[in-house]
C-alpha cells in the first residue's frame, strides 16, 4: 500500500508534514513582513517627518501643542496662548502664537501673526511671521504675507503681495487704554522764600 517514498513517521499523523511545511513557509513569510514593517516604523520614529531648521530654537520643549489631524477641519476658531499648530487637516481661523507648521496634505486659510511658519501645504490669507518663514517645495502661499527672514526650496510657490516685515509691522499692536485721557493741568510756579524772619 505504501511504497518507499510515501513512509510515514509512526509519531507524525498523515500530512502533517505537508502542512508544517506550508505553516512554517507562511510563518517565516509573515515574521518577514513584520520585521520590514518594524523597520520602516523604526526609520520613521527615529528621524522627524518634517525637518526643521527652526525646531531646536522655536520650539520649547514643555510647550502647549496642537494638531489638527488629517481629515479633521477646524473653522472659525481663535487660536491663542499655543506654542506649536501642526495643521494635517484644514483650519480656518485666526491666530497668533509662536509656531505654525502646515502638512503637505495640510491647509490654513486666515490671518495668522506667528513667529515661526513652515509650510509644506497651503496657506491662504494674511500671514505676518516675525521671525522666519520657511517655504517648503511643496508649499503653497496665496495672499498678504509678510516675514522677519525667509527661505523658500525649490518649488515652493507664493502669491499676492508679498514682502518683508518693515518697522512698524515688526512692532508689537500697542494697547489702547479705556479710560479718558486726562487734559494736561497747568502748573504755577511759587517762588520760595529765602529770607530769615524776625
Amino acid at each position: 500500500m505504501f511504497n518507499k517514498a510515501t513512509t510515514l513517521n509512526k509519531s507524525t499523523p498523515a500530512g502533517a508534514e505537508s502542512r508544517s511545511s506550508v505553516l512554517g513557509d507562511n510563518r517565516q513569510s509573515t515574521l518577514a513582513r513584520a520585521s520590514e514593517t518594524q523597520k520602516a516604523l523604526d526609520s520613521m520614529l527615529s528621524s522627524p517627518p518634517v525637518p526643521s531648521a527652526a525646531q531646536d530654537a522655536s520650539e520649547p520643549l514643555n510647550g502647549s501643542r496642537l494638531i489638527v489631524g488629517a481629515n479633521v477641519k477646524l473653522k472659525g476658531a481663535e487660536i491663542l496662548d499655543c506654542d506649536t499648530l501642526v495643521v494635517e487637516g484644514r483650519v480656518e481661523a485666526t491666530m497668533d502664537s509662536r509656531v505654525l507648521r502646515i502638512a503637505r496634505h495640510g491647509a490654513f486659510a486666515g490671518k495668522v501673526s506667528i513667529d515661526v511658519a513652515e509650510i509644506h501645504g497651503e496657506f491662504e490669507g494674511e500671514l505676518l511671521v516675525r521671525e522666519q518663514l520657511i517655504v517648503y517645495a511643496t508649499g503653497r502661499l496665496k495672499g498678504q504675507i509678510r516675514y522677519g527672514r525667509i527661505q523658500v526650496e525649490e518649488g515652493g510657490e507664493l502669491a499676492g503681495d508679498i514682502g518683508p516685515l518693515t518697522g512698524s509691522e515688526n512692532r508689537p499692536v500697542p494697547i489702547r487704554s479705556t479710560t479718558p485721557e486726562l487734559a494736561p493741568v497747568p502748573v504755577e510756579r511759587i517762588p520760595l522764600a529765602t529770607g530769615t524772619s524776625g
